[in-house]
């Protein structure tokens, strides 16, 4: 299913958890997050927005890409499509995002014994 589209925060699940695990609890914010998703075939934009902050990627499924951490660092990473998910490996977190009716699911899960599952379901707007 296409992904192009934009999403608002419904839910999510574990997000204080995640974002101490990887050391950006001072980032929690209680703002929906708005997701907007531009796909052209394999060619992706991917952007995050709230009030004073923006965080976007531009990849391509099946090739190795440079793309940001939350943070503004880069790294470079291969993007995988599988299932319907697409997937990237992020240097603190393995990240995977599908559409399942019609909402935009995302998972970022921390490695190791106390890693985290953080969950997040976005309605399309």
């Amino acid at each position: 299913m296409a992904f192009t589209g934009k999403y608002e925060l419904e839910t999510q699940e574990k997000y204080e958890e995640f974002l101490e695990v990887i050391g950006l609890l001072n980032a929690k914010t209680d703002h929906k997050v708005v997701t907007e998703v531009v796909q052209d075939g394999n060619n992706f934009t991917w952007t995050q927005t709230i009030p004073g902050w923006t965080w976007s990627n531009q990849f391509s499924v099946g090739q190795e890409c440079e793309l940001n951490t939350m943070t503004g660092s880069k790294f470079k990473a291969p993007v995988t499509f599988e299932g319907g998910k697409i997937s990237v490996e992020f240097p603190q977190y393995h990240f995977t995002a599908e559409i399942v009716e019609d909402k935009l699911v995302m998972y970022c899960i921390t490695p190791g014994e106390k890693g985290v599952t953080f969950k997040r379901i976005s309605k399309r707007i």
